[in-house]
């Protein structure tokens, strides 16, 4: 709206309101958080993930080692130190953390060292990457609350890490699952 031509006439109260008005009706950048997860194949992970209400965008990608912008060879051949994760953006008015991380622990094995189903290597660990103290805290809260839950016959060994450089998969991995329906994956939603 222009006050241009308004503010010249209108009293002082009346351009205090329009302008307060005008305020109130431009809209601000929704807050967002990242939560970065491993826990297997990056495909099966991301295709449940942001399908979740209050996920506002994913991508596939390599963390948690020292090679810098690893190619999916290097990181597949176990020498980066690199785990496939994905960077979840959520809306944490939608959803929280916790809950976020409720589904990372139900759409995968957690009691599996460097392994999901038949994907072996450390590059298929489990483990959350933490952005924050309150995160790493949430982290290990939610651990162990689904360690103690009986819902797994062996102990949970989800690493929970500072987050360090995220470095995106090849475009060929981004949305993988929408792009090739009937694709390989390992993850699904548990009760």
């Amino acid at each position: 709206m222009d006050f241009s031509k308004l503010a010249s006439k209108a009293s002082p109260l009346i351009l205090a309101l329009l302008v307060a008005v005008s305020a109130a009706a431009t809209p601000t950048p929704a807050a967002r958080e990242v939560a970065t997860l491993a826990g297997g194949c990056f495909w099966g992970m991301e295709e449940i993930l942001r399908q979740i209400p209050g996920v506002v965008s994913t991508r596939v990608g390599y963390t948690g080692g020292t090679t810098e912008n690893p190619a999916y060879r290097q990181v597949h051949g176990g020498s980066t130190g690199h785990a496939e994760a994905v960077e979840v953006i959520f809306d944490p008015t939608t959803i929280t953390y916790e809950d976020v991380l409720g589904y990372f622990f139900r759409m995968h094995d957690p009691t599996t060292l460097n392994r999901q189903g038949n994907d072996i290597g450390t590059s298929y660990r489990s483990a959350i990457f933490y952005h924050s103290e309150e995160q790493r805290q949430t982290a290990e809260r939610v651990k162990q609350r689904v360690d103690k839950s009986g819902k797994w016959s062996d102990p949970i060994v989800t690493e929970i890490v500072a987050a360090g450089p995220f470095w995106p998969a090849e475009e060929y991995h981004q949305k993988y699952l929408q792009k090739n329906p009937g694709g390989y994956t390992c993850h699904y939603l548990r009760d």
